[in-house]
């Protein structure tokens, strides 16, 4: 299934189910799923009880756990940064669940390596060929003579999904030997520990202890992320069982709001709405 092909099914399709406001009771609003529209989620969080008395909780297990949780009736919302899967919506629809997508911010995925590295441009086929394996030392694709060593997401991220689509492709595998981190952030502390690692983090997650590669000579930015010149580009989602309605909608609505993209803007992430 394509990353930016939507997932639209109506009440009318499945029939009638109560949405996920009908969960949000005892003035509170749950959330779990995706550690890179956790930033997002937990901004939005502090505006939202500030301004309404509404708690909410964001838990960061994955984006498949969020999708879990949905499917499960634990959660209000589902963070996720990939859209849900053929088997997810099945699997909800077993349970009376209707899966609504809601993107609220774009992304990019940023190959960062660590700021040392003279490395500053790769292209799609050399990034692919890196984690395949078959790139295995910097100075193949204009960089020292050192061991390349390669950092990925856990297989139950979003991340990982994006990357291994936008990127891999179906037929090509990740190299075994490739080191897996669970978690934005820990991939951003290893790469910048790590002079010869190279790994793919959000928009967000960048700052001066990495240095984010162009891609196909493209730099990665709100402007090029926006418009979808970076080839590393996705919407960032959150997910309701039905439409949402009540609290839930106030709170996915925030990303339409000049408050809620200023948040966006700052935390580095790029405004849908």
């Amino acid at each position: 299934m394509k990353l930016f092909k939507k997932i639209v099914y109506s009440a009318a399709v499945f029939g009638l189910v109560a949405s996920a406001d009908a969960m949000a009771a005892g003035n509170k609003i749950v959330m779990d799923g995706s550690t890179t529209v956790g930033p997002i989620a937990k901004a939005f969080a502090s505006h939202f009880t500030k301004t309404t008395g509404v708690q909410v909780t964001v838990s960061e297990s994955g984006s498949g756990n969020g999708a879990k949780s949905l499917i499960n009736k634990t959660c209000d919302i589902a963070n996720m940064s990939r859209p849900m899967k053929d088997n997810e919506i099945a699997a909800a629809k077993g349970k009376g669940v209707n899966p609504v997508e809601n993107v609220v911010a774009l992304d990019g995925l940023a190959m960062a390596v660590h700021p040392s590295n003279r490395v500053n441009n790769l292209s799609k086929a050399q990034i692919r060929s890196i984690y395949m394996g078959r790139f295995t030392n910097w100075s193949q694709v204009g960089g020292p003579n050192a061991p390349i060593v390669m950092i990925q997401r856990e297989s139950n991220s979003g991340t990982q999904d994006s990357f291994k689509e936008l990127v891999m492709g179906k037929d090509n595998p990740i190299s075994q030997r490739t080191e897996t981190q669970a978690s934005n952030g820990a991939i951003k502390s290893r790469v910048a520990s790590t002079p010869n690692a190279i790994g793919f983090i959000g928009l967000g997650f960048v700052d001066n202890s990495v240095k984010a590669l162009l891609v196909d000579g493209v730099d990665p930015d709100v402007r090029t992320v926006k418009n979808g010149t970076y080839p590393l580009h996705r919407p960032l989602f959150m997910y309701t069982n039905g439409q949402p309605t009540g609290v839930v909608k106030q709170f996915i609505d925030l990303s339409k709001t000049a408050e809620g993209k200023r948040i966006i803007s700052e935390i580095g992430f790029v405004n849908y709405h």
